[in-house]
């Protein structure tokens, strides 16, 4: 039997996991790329507007444009960033629907192993940034165990089930968006790992949240009622409960920048 598909619908049950781990993967990724402030920026993947919320409320934009091939994610940007300086349409990842040279920066948060075609997406970036306009994205480091939901994947693997993966994995390593950005002809190319750090009210709390992430929900829902109860009690021997009771997890995301050249 073939494992469920991580699917992205639901604005708010994205919010409540990953929408709030991207948020804060995505202020170290702002504090590390610096950018200057009355930029340009499309937001590729924008998903339910995590990001591009930082964007509006950290880097002083003209304009965000904001593209989602999901409906349902888009409704939920367009409540929480009633803006003018925020914007957003259906759109693929592959085929930007924008003219060359549009915008002064792109970005993908957490995006780039989702595209069909990583290598297609990535030269999409590069065609519609002006020339010495930058590039940029961030990812969750899946291939070597830096995903926010590593400790629950863990033991779901140690009973037998494995939860999907994103599907072009491989990109999200250093040296898959190396490769990537060399390819798509961008120079000036910077890497950096970004780590953050999550704290939960306790060890319910940690569990419900990371349990509605989209590559373990489809799982679970599949799984006998006893193997989850399993499951749960094994992750809770494992995950660092404080003597608060407070569960405090640590993701780890790599971070690519370059510059079209010009």
């Amino acid at each position: 039997m073939s494992a469920p598909t991580i699917k992205f619908g639901d604005g708010a049950v994205y919010e409540l996991m990953m929408g709030k781990w991207s948020g804060l993967a995505g202020r170290a990724f702002i504090d590390w790329l610096s950018p200057p402030p009355n930029l340009r920026w499309v937001d590729i993947g924008c998903g339910n507007g995590a990001f591009t919320q930082l964007l509006v409320e950290h880097c002083a934009p003209i304009t965000v444009e904001g593209v989602d091939p999901s409906e349902g994610q888009l409704a939920f940007a367009r409540e929480r960033l009633a803006t003018p300086v925020a914007k957003f349409r259906q759109g693929d990842a592959m085929a930007l629907p924008f003219a060359d040279g549009t915008f002064d920066a792109a970005v993908m948060a957490l995006v780039v192993f989702f595209i069909p075609d990583p290598a297609r997406g990535v030269a999409e970036m590069a065609r519609v940034v002006r020339p010495a306009g930058l590039a940029a994205a961030y990812v969750w480091d899946v291939v070597s165990g830096g995903g926010p939901s590593e400790a629950i994947i863990i033991q779901m693997k140690g009973m037998g089930f494995t939860p999907p993966r994103a599907p072009k994995a491989e990109a999200s390593t250093p040296e898959g968006l190396h490769a990537l950005w060399t390819r798509a002809g961008f120079a000036d190319i910077e890497a950096r790992v970004l780590r953050t750090r999550r704290t939960f009210d306790d060890f319910e709390d940690y569990w419900s949240t990371t349990i509605a992430a989209p590559n373990l929900a489809p799982m679970l829902t599949t799984m006998a009622s006893a193997d989850v109860t399993q499951l749960k009690s094994r992750v809770r021997e494992q995950v660092p409960i404080e003597a608060s009771g407070r569960v405090s997890i640590e993701a780890r995301a790599n971070a690519i920048f370059g510059r079209r050249p010009g």
